[in-house]
């Protein structure tokens, strides 16, 4: 589960997570990427996560003192934080006919995974 989190998050800050309407072009998607340093720390995220998950399945370990299941989790609470500011602050330069993505979903989604999957972690290390 923190491996499917950790990829969606990771790939979400490259999905549409604004569609812009009433463009002489269309309809416009603005990826998690371009909404400012919130879409790119969403990115470093969900990459720490696969790394943590990566390095934990080539055998190297945390310290006993730092369970990998609160790490996940921690990480997946970070990574909610920021979408929902997102999901809540949309930046001014998008704002006159702006619509919430599927981008911003699934990465909302997608850390509430994390939080998930590291809590359940947790609790099967206990």
């Amino acid at each position: 589960m923190a491996w499917l989190g950790g990829l969606v998050l990771t790939l979400g800050a490259f999905m549409g997570w604004y569609s812009i309407s009433g463009d002489l072009r269309g309809s416009l998607s603005v990826l998690g990427w371009n909404t400012g340093t919130i879409g790119k720390l969403v990115f470093v995220v969900g990459v720490a996560v696969l790394v943590l998950l990566a390095l934990r399945a080539f055998g190297v370990e945390l310290p006993p003192s730092v369970p990998d299941g609160m790490v996940v989790a921690a990480l997946g609470l970070v990574g909610t934080i920021l979408v929902l500011v997102r999901l809540i602050d949309i930046p001014e330069r998008f704002e006159p006919t702006v619509g919430r993505g599927i981008g911003i979903w699934l990465s909302l989604l997608a850390s509430l995974l994390l939080i998930v999957a590291g809590l359940l972690k947790s609790a099967e290390d206990a």
